[in-house]
C-alpha cells in the first residue's frame, strides 16, 4: 500500500542530508577563506590595526551568520519531522 507520509518523510530525510552535506562544504570553504584572510592580515604590515579590525569583525559576523543559518534550518527541519511523526 502507498504511504504518502512515509514517502514525504523519506523526501525530507534526503533533503536534510543534502542540506547538511552542502552546509559542511560551505563551512570548509569559509574556513579556508578565513585562514587566507588571517594569513594576509598577518603579512600585511602596511595595514594599521584599526584597518584590520573591521575585516576580523566581518569574518566573525560571517561565522555567526553561518551558525544562525544552521540552527534555523535544523529547527525548521525538526518542526516538519515532528509534524509528519504526529500525522
Amino acid at each position: 500500500m502507498f504511504d504518502s507520509n512515509q514517502m514525504l518523510k523519506q523526501m525530507l530525510d534526503f533533503n536534510k542530508t543534502a542540506y547538511d552535506n552542502s552546509f559542511k562544504a560551505m563551512l570548509a570553504i569559509g574556513e579556508q577563506n578565513e585562514k587566507m584572510v588571517n594569513t594576509f592580515l598577518k603579512q600585511a604590515t602596511w595595514i594599521p590595526e584599526e584597518g584590520k579590525k573591521p575585516i576580523q569583525e566581518w569574518v566573525d559576523a560571517y561565522k555567526r551568520g553561518c551558525q544562525d543559518l544552521k540552527k534555523t534550518a535544523d529547527d525548521n527541519y525538526k518542526k516538519v519531522a515532528d509534524f509528519f511523526a504526529a500525522a
